[in-house]
């Protein structure tokens, strides 16, 4: 019902409004400054570099060349728009939801999921970590994306805790009903894989099923304008309850917004009738046996796989210690936009180049292989699609 949940929304008379509002360091102000803190997120977002690069990478099909064919950045914008009905009607703070769903994929990789599947197999093998695009957003938006503050130093983006939060707890691989935030105020680097806690804060929980919310019903009309389900197109009708017509996915939206808002209180949590849950994950089954796991996807992520891993081993191969940076200026002659371009981004974070106006932290000590063997994972991981390929095809080209 409206504003069902306004007694449990962020705002300063919330028991965990000071943990929610604090940032890893004091934040630059202005004293004409209008804006909430929530509002200073949303803007330091859309004006970093991974937010913009977000419209040159895939959702689920790479380059379409349909204009209308959803790219990461659509459905980001679908999720703020999405999280911004529920949190709005159910009496929320929307400027929290708002910079939750803008920022909750920048740690996408190139290529979508199929990308980061890639990444996260270099890292087990290389690095014995894991790679998971929740967990590279969070280090994204703390020790890699700059924004010039004030007096025209770069600093890290020093967002408050609970859009951090909402970052790494956004993972909408979910098939539970009932949503509720957690209690307890943890040090977010506690995250050991996807989905292990809940979000800290009812905001943080909305921008999580609108996630699913905004993909389930996208995604299959993307693949129904694309003809990859015109020989499964009385399964879906039968699936949705059409007879006949087109596909439409703000119908779908819509119906799904209304039952969650209707069925949801603070005492039962954010959930769906059984018979939109069920509903659902009749969608979601449908869209990886018809959609994700179709064979006409599979030569596309062959390709993926050569092209990261040829970026990622050429990198590699140059490391030599601190003699590292005279091996790359040797390949420079045969890659001059990867090698320039990459020590201009290694910069940033190492003591190697000139900090007189960098203020973010120092990332990598180039003593240390497996500083350097992360940093090349952390710069393809930010590529978009096209920037990967362009990379890719200097390498082999001559």
């Amino acid at each position: 019902m409206r504003n069902s949940f306004s007694s449990v929304s962020m705002s300063n008379t919330n028991p965990k409004w000071n943990n929610t509002i604090s940032r890893l360091s004091p934040l630059y102000s202005r004293n004409n400054d209008i804006r909430s803190e929530f509002e200073r997120d949303f803007t330091r977002i859309i004006h970093s570099n991974a937010y913009r690069r977000l419209k040159h990478k895939t959702q689920v099909f790479y380059s379409p060349q349909n204009d209308h064919i959803c790219t990461r950045i659509e459905h980001v914008n679908h999720v703020e728009s999405i999280s911004y009905t529920i949190s709005h009607y159910l009496g929320l703070n929307d400027e929290l939801t708002r910079a939750i769903a803008v920022s909750h994929d920048l740690g996408h990789s190139p290529f979508g999921h199929k990308g980061e599947k890639i990444l996260d197999k270099i890292c087990k093998r290389d690095l014995n970590s894991s790679f998971w695009h929740e967990k590279n957003g969070l280090f994204f938006i703390d020790n890699t994306e700059l924004l010039e503050d004030n007096e025209g130093n770069k600093q890290n983006l020093n967002l408050t805790y609970g859009v951090r939060d909402g970052i790494i707890s956004h993972c909408g691989e979910i098939d539970e009903n009932s949503i509720k935030p957690r209690e307890d105020f943890i040090s977010l680097d506690e995250y050991q894989y996807p989905n292990q806690f809940a979000p800290y804060t009812w905001e943080a929980c909305v921008v999580k099923i609108s996630d699913k919310i905004s993909y389930i019903g996208r995604d299959i009309e993307d693949a129904v304008t694309l003809g990859i389900l015109d020989e499964h197109l009385d399964k879906l009708y039968d699936l949705l309850g059409y007879t006949s017509g087109t596909i439409n996915n703000t119908v779908i939206i819509n119906n799904l917004i209304y039952d969650l808002c209707n069925n949801s209180s603070p005492d039962k949590g954010l959930c769906f009738s059984d018979q939109s849950l069920e509903l659902m994950n009749k969608i979601k089954k449908f869209n990886y046996e018809y959609i994700y796991l179709s064979d006409i996807l599979k030569p596309s992520d062959n390709y993926f796989s050569v092209v990261i891993e040829q970026i990622y081993n050429t990198l590699k191969n140059t490391y030599n210690g601190t003699k590292t940076f005279d091996q790359l200026h040797k390949l420079k002659k045969f890659y001059p936009n990867l090698v320039t371009r990459f020590i201009d981004w290694f910069d940033n974070f190492s003591t190697l180049g000139d900090r007189k106006n960098l203020k973010n932290k120092v990332l990598f000590d180039i003593e240390k292989p497996n500083d350097y063997y992360f940093a090349i994972v952390l710069y393809i991981a930010g590529m978009t699609d096209k920037f990967a390929i362009d990379t890719y095809n200097e390498i082999i080209g001559f």
